[in-house]
């Protein structure tokens, strides 16, 4: 199928992805753009999911301070060569990332940066909370609570603030799609004014 050169140049500016990516895509959804999408998305978690192993030892400290000038963050992002790190795209990944982490507040990077403690204190809060329920749906409670605390407290499990429809996992995924190499939130720090 022959497929609009439109249609390309259009999945191409909301991708970033290689022209003939984004071709190939729209023949395959046999000119569907939203199919088109979804494909490319699938095929960009695969090659994350690829490259999720190889080391990242490049990258920069991004740092970021709030209009106010009361939340700022200090912010690693690690990539596998100095080139991609120059890129503009990684930039606007850090830079994405250190708003999201000064508007919403993360406590760490993923579920392993959670203490044990704090998980336990928000477990033992939550069954007092709904102790006068049987213990199966305190239980059930109990996870869909976590899940949300996770939601809420952890930066890859977020919304992204610039595209509800996607998590900061996801994000992150998207990008390492299209720069064709793995890229790890190494950590971050975020300051307000009296914290």
């Amino acid at each position: 199928m022959k497929v609009e050169v439109s249609l390309v140049k259009k999945i191409r500016e909301k991708t970033g992805l290689p022209v003939m990516e984004c071709k190939k895509a729209l023949e395959e959804a046999l000119g569907n753009t939203e199919k088109a999408l979804e494909i490319l998305k699938k095929k960009g978690m695969e090659i994350a999911l690829k490259k999720g192993k190889r080391e990242t030892s490049e990258g920069l400290i991004f740092s970021y301070v709030h209009s106010t000038g009361k939340i700022g963050v200090l912010l690693e992002l690690n990539c596998e060569t100095d080139f991609v790190a120059k890129n503009d795209d990684f930039k606007e990944l850090a830079k994405n990332l250190a708003l999201q982490i000064t508007a919403m507040s993360p406590l760490t990077v993923d579920r392993k940066g959670l203490s044990p403690e704090t998980i336990k204190e928000k477990e033992k809060w939550w069954n007092e909370e709904f102790s006068d329920k049987p213990q199966p749906i305190r239980k059930k409670i109990r996870e869909g609570k976590l899940n949300d605390f996770y939601r809420e407290k952890v930066l890859l499990e977020q919304i992204f603030i610039k595209d509800e429809k996607l998590t900061i996992h996801d994000y992150l995924r998207s990008v390492i799609a299209k720069l064709g190499e793995n890229i790890s939130i190494k950590r971050f720090v975020r300051y307000e004014l009296g914290e």
